[in-house]
């Protein structure tokens, strides 16, 4: 009896050691179990590190060019041409060359960094904000609402937008447009980029809401009286935030693209601001006897793009929730 007893007496207390084993296993919040799973990846996290070196570079691009002793992105020096007139290479003191102007490559790749993320990171905070709004607001009140906004997207994603930059940049070129509100340059690129954007936005988010509109939480929180407004920024935004993100951050560097297109086409950004695009369309008539003078700004066009790339798709894996 006694035996039996013991037995009884020691199934519990395993029962409990593995219980107060267990309890000490801390739970993690989402975006702790993101953090795990995103810094598994070695791509993201590099990707991530040179974005952050990009910004750095931004901000401090006055800086950077003085401490590397190189001249301003405006200034010209006609005596590094040769007697042809045809700037001079790479050299120590300026190690990305020239330009035919005299302007240092270098000073003005540091300086273009700052254009492409504004443009970027600008006009898909823009986009991303009016999509995800209006694409609430048509998932979640359907109906005539839903209709109207929908049809307002089919009617923007109509838009050819880069022949659209193209006819403003050559109607406002002179003297602007709407009493000179309008004039190629940075606004209109960030206006175009958001115009172009928000409407894929938009779809995305409607169809996740649709489908969140109809789970238990959300009825739970309409019989305990929450308001519209309530569910849509408590219930659904939150459970919207990992999409938008990656989806965001996948559109950064379509807009990076985007505006080089468009000052290649001499629609964009007006000299002398230094542009990545502006200084690829300048080198191309000299590239057989300037190479550098393409080569350098479309390799740090390329390594930008190709950064915020795999930074999405390492944002994409780790907001997975059935990643590992």
């Amino acid at each position: 009896m006694s035996h039996g007893a013991a037995e009884v007496v020691s199934a519990p207390a395993a029962g409990l050691d593995f219980l107060d084993v267990g309890a000490e296993i801390a739970a993690r919040s989402p975006w702790q179990l993101f953090w795990r799973r995103f810094r598994r990846d070695r791509v993201a996290l590099v990707s991530l590190a040179f974005i952050a070196f990009l910004i750095v570079l931004a901000f401090g691009a006055p800086l950077v060019v003085s401490l590397l002793g190189l001249p301003g992105p405006d200034v010209q020096n006609l005596n590094l041409t040769d007697s042809f007139g045809s700037p001079l290479g790479p050299s120590s003191a300026h190690p990305f060359g020239v330009d035919p102007l005299g302007q240092d490559v270098m000073s003005r790749v540091i300086y273009g960094t700052r254009v492409s993320l504004e443009v970027a990171i600008l006009g898909t905070a823009i986009a991303t904000l009016i999509g995800v709004t209006i694409g609430t607001l048509a998932g979640f009140y359907r109906g005539w609402v839903d209709t109207l906004l929908a049809r307002t997207m089919d009617v923007f994603l109509s838009i050819p937008i880069l022949l659209l930059g193209l006819g403003i940049g050559a109607a406002c070129a002179v003297r602007g447009c709407v009493g000179g509100v309008i004039q190629p340059g940075l606004g209109l690129i960030i206006f175009l980029i958001a115009l172009a954007t928000w409407p894929l936005i938009a779809r995305i988010v409607r169809g996740l809401v649709l489908s969140l509109r109809e789970r238990e939480f959300i009825e739970a929180s309409r019989a305990l009286g929450a308001s519209d407004l309530r569910i849509m920024f408590r219930e659904i935004l939150p459970n919207l935030a990992a999409p938008i993100i990656v989806y965001a951050s996948l559109q950064i560097p379509f807009n990076i693209l985007f505006e080089a297109s468009l000052s290649y086409l001499g629609v964009g950004i007006r000299p002398p601001t230094p542009s990545w695009g502006q200084m690829i369309a300048a080198a191309t008539p000299i590239f057989n006897t300037a190479w550098w003078y393409m080569v350098f700004p479309g390799a740090a066009l390329l390594a930008t793009v190709l950064a915020f790339n795999l930074l999405g798709d390492g944002l994409r894996d780790a907001l997975n929730p059935r990643g590992a």
